[in-house]
């Protein structure tokens, strides 16, 4: 085990459990398989995953060191670097119950989309004669002044297919025997993505609310009440006046 709180995994299923407070929470199970230390770099360290089949040329001098080429490497920060050796393994036992992470994929690939799908646009009214206008764009600009469409213009185009990174979601478990983390919420990308889990802080512990009293608990401590006002000796001194 090393100090790396960087892993590689792939996106599996998604399923439901039932957390400390009784209620369901949606799980994704993310299969993460020991990643491999592959190079250092300054105070960075390059972790890789899987095996590559056709690795490209300047990545060959990894077999040297490792006998293979990872499919995915990414380069981590780490604090002490001289206790990392090439090589090394980064498990699922880095991870604790509770960790707060931020988890790294590809979104889907949606193709080229339009308006209404890539932005949300409303589209144009459905009735007064407009049978095409249904899922058009609109106007895009003014007129003579700019004389032109403003960069960022949010039109028609390539939809998903990009990096995006999800904060703040909770571990809420490890499985070390079959090296599988799962963690509240959705994950971006598709099943059998790769994504990269980085550990960032600890969620705060489920605390449990007061158990309600009982009738009988209830009336005993009325009782007790009742018996402590009549052994109070400034109780005693009202009555005697």
């Amino acid at each position: 085990m090393t100090n790396i709180s960087t892993i590689i995994g792939i996106k599996g299923n998604m399923t439901t459990r039932f957390g400390v407070s009784g209620k369901r929470l949606p799980i994704t199970q993310i299969i993460a398989a020991p990643s491999v230390v592959a190079y250092k770099k300054g105070d960075k360290v390059a972790i890789g995953y899987g095996k590559s089949q056709k690795p490209k040329k300047p990545q060959t001098n990894l077999i040297t060191t490792l006998g293979f080429v990872p499919k995915i490497i990414k380069e981590v920060k780490v604090t002490n670097i001289e206790s990392i050796k090439d090589g090394d393994k980064v498990t699922v036992s880095s991870f604790q119950k509770q960790d707060l992470v931020k988890i790294t994929g590809t979104t889907k690939g949606h193709g080229f989309a339009g308006g209404i799908k890539r932005w949300g646009f409303h589209g144009g009214p459905k009735t007064h004669g407009q049978s095409d206008r249904h899922r058009a764009a609109g106007s895009i600009g003014q007129g003579t002044t700019p004389g032109r469409v403003y960069k960022g213009k949010h039109m028609a185009g390539h939809y998903g297919a990009t990096a995006q990174t999800t904060t703040n979601i909770e571990v809420f478990a490890v499985d070390e025997k079959n090296n599988i983390i799962e963690v509240i919420g959705a994950v971006p990308g598709h099943k059998d993505g790769f994504v990269i889990i980085e550990k960032t802080g600890k969620a705060k512990a489920y605390i449990a609310p007061p158990e309600e009293k009982k009738d009988d608990e209830e009336e005993e401590s009325k009782e007790e009440k009742k018996e402590e006002k009549s052994q109070d000796p400034k109780e005693e001194k009202k009555e005697d006046k």
